[in-house]
């Protein structure tokens, strides 16, 4: 059984609609579970996240970067980094911002960086730019690191991000759940 946690922030509710697209993707690998991690809840739930196979790193970008509440999370694990303790557990990201770069490579290296200061395994998104599955373009932003996506200036819901965005989210989740099973035994 692999163990998949997804941690993640959310500033107005389109980077929690991709968390949610990576958690199915992930649950859609026999034998995984997925726990959803709000990063307001994740120092609380430090447990989840230690005892996961894998953790998938989520964050909005603003001006440039993760958000300062996904960063003041991530500066609170020190002492995790101290005891590697989330060494070799497989990582992964995603990213979300209005324009169509918004400097989302930025905060996909951000999340990067954590993983590796981590001493954590890097999964890239695996997909091909431009890739089709089911009607849907997957990678349409051609980002090798994680998934990027484009969110509307209007209210998240089933289409924003873009259902292609979702898709490629999904995706990322279940490379990563068959990563970490993999790596599993």
């Amino acid at each position: 059984m692999a163990k998949v946690a997804i941690v993640y922030h959310s500033g107005f509710g389109h980077t929690k609609v991709l968390a949610e697209a990576v958690a199915r993707g992930a649950a859609s690998v026999d034998g995984t579970t997925v726990e959803l991690v709000p990063v307001a809840e994740a120092e609380a739930r430090t447990d989840v996240l230690n005892s996961a196979d894998a953790i998938i790193f989520g964050s909005p970008t603003y001006m440039g970067s993760v958000s300062g509440q996904f960063k003041t999370w991530a500066d609170t694990t020190a002492k995790i980094w101290f005891a590697q303790a989330w060494k070799d557990k497989i990582a992964a990201g995603f990213t979300n911002s209005s324009g169509p770069s918004g400097d989302k490579f930025s905060t996909i290296a951000y999340l990067w960086t954590l993983a590796m200061q981590h001493s954590m395994i890097w999964a890239s998104q695996g997909v091909m730019v431009g890739t089709r599955q089911d009607d849907l373009t997957l990678n349409r932003l051609s980002s090798w690191g994680g998934v990027m996506a484009t969110s509307e200036n209007a209210a998240p819901g089933e289409s924003n991000p873009s259902k292609d965005d979702q898709a490629s989210a999904a995706s990322l989740g279940a490379r990563v759940a068959g990563l970490a099973k993999r790596l599993k035994g």
